[in-house]
């Protein structure tokens, strides 16, 4: 599969991420949670906004600690770096969950940790298939 994908190709995928998780993810939760749907897609909304600023802020803060501290990329490097960007966003995102739905921070803890769990196969089925995709559409463009 190439990698060589146009800045405006990876904000279209971000989006088309975001969309389809918010989709997703808002019918899903204003069941299991028994919430309005309005409610549960503006804290939807809310969390992936905060996920993508959280992003943006936290690798560039990683990167420039580990070009301080003269630290290479290695897989125990992004372990720590996944561990430490997801647990910065439970931290930042359970308590506006809690206080949006007006439940515990137990409660919002809980609901973060079942979402971040679909994430989990879902980001990986969703790069996957957009790949897929993406390859096929090239391939075809390359036939014509």
């Amino acid at each position: 599969m190439s990698a060589n994908k146009s800045i405006i190709e990876r904000i279209f995928q971000a989006i088309g991420f975001e969309l389809l998780a918010i989709l997703i993810c808002t019918p899903l939760l204003a069941w299991i949670m028994d919430k309005p749907m309005l409610d549960m897609g503006a804290v939807t909304i809310a969390m992936a906004v905060l996920a993508l600023a959280w992003n943006v802020v936290f690798n560039g803060m990683f990167d420039r600690a580990l070009k301080r501290l003269a630290i290479a990329h290695n897989a125990w490097v992004r372990v720590v770096h996944a561990l430490m960007f997801e647990g910065g966003l439970v931290a930042l995102g359970v308590p506006l969950i809690a206080w949006w739905l007006n439940i515990s921070l137990w409660q919002a803890f809980v609901l973060d940790i079942g979402v971040l769990l679909f994430f989990l196969p879902y980001t990986y089925i969703y790069h996957w298939v957009y790949d897929v995709v993406r390859e096929r559409m090239v391939m075809t463009r390359e036939v014509f």
